[in-house]
């Protein structure tokens, strides 16, 4: 297992680096490809991982009371701040981008906007790294599902990031993410958290995929392929479900 996970997190972090690369993602209509890698992401949130965190609410609650079974059955509340967290994020990228049209420079961020994306992004990125390592559910199946829902979101964010940032994100920002993925990976191999808090990890990570997808397929200018959006989420909803 220790070996099919190093692979997978090394096959992340080259998302980062070569997602560049696929050029065709790059047409207004938006490609079907990244509205249909858009409705895995969210397929494997509302069918696999949410899910999942119920499960661990419940089996939790019975065996501890006090603070950290308050900490537990609000789960959700902390997927609803990882959707906040990165709401907020998208929305400062916004403002710059705009102030910096209105003084007539590049449609891009300003540098400090640039790096409190890339932070922001790494730590979310070392969160997926680790939860390569300490799933909920172990198995190997498990874990290539994760991994495979995970590759697509990062094509999603890459995207996303590359618009936001234009020349930093391709120059410096696509590497620290990279890295940030396999740092993840590393701490999960030299330490492991409480299982509780593994939970708020995954809780998390569920509401920042949402709302890195939403955004990027909402946007009306974006012109989004609902079709393929549906069709990647139905596909991979029922790859999960045979799966389970």
């Amino acid at each position: 297992m220790n070996f099919l996970t190093a692979l997978l997190a090394v096959g992340l972090a080259f998302v980062h680096i070569f997602a560049g690369k696929l050029r065709f993602l790059d047409t207004i209509p938006r490609s079907r490809w990244l509205s249909m890698a858009g409705g895995v992401s969210v397929a494997y949130v509302f069918v696999h991982l949410l899910p999942e965190l119920s499960e661990r609410q419940r089996a939790f609650e019975q065996n501890h009371n006090g603070i950290l079974a308050y900490l537990e059955n609000h789960v959700y509340l902390v997927a609803l701040i990882g959707l906040a967290a990165f709401y907020g994020l998208e929305r400062a990228a916004n403002m710059s981008r705009r102030s910096s049209r209105q003084a007539g420079k590049k449609d891009t961020t300003s540098l400090p906007i640039f790096w409190i994306h890339i932070i922001s992004f790494s730590l979310y990125n070392a969160l997926i790294g680790y939860l390569l390592v300490h799933r909920q559910e172990p198995g190997a199946t498990n874990v290539l599902l994760f991994a495979f829902a995970m590759a697509l979101h990062f094509i999603v964010n890459d995207h996303g990031l590359r618009e936001n940032h234009k020349r930093d994100y391709d120059k410096r920002g696509r590497w620290i993410l990279a890295i940030a993925i396999v740092f993840g990976f590393l701490i999960g191999q030299a330490m492991e958290i409480q299982d509780i808090a593994v939970g708020g990890l995954f809780a998390f990570v569920a509401g920042g995929v949402i709302l890195n997808v939403l955004k990027e397929e909402l946007p009306e200018d974006r012109e989004s392929r609902f079709w393929a959006f549906a069709l990647g989420a139905a596909g991979y909803a029922l790859v999960l479900l045979i799966a389970d």
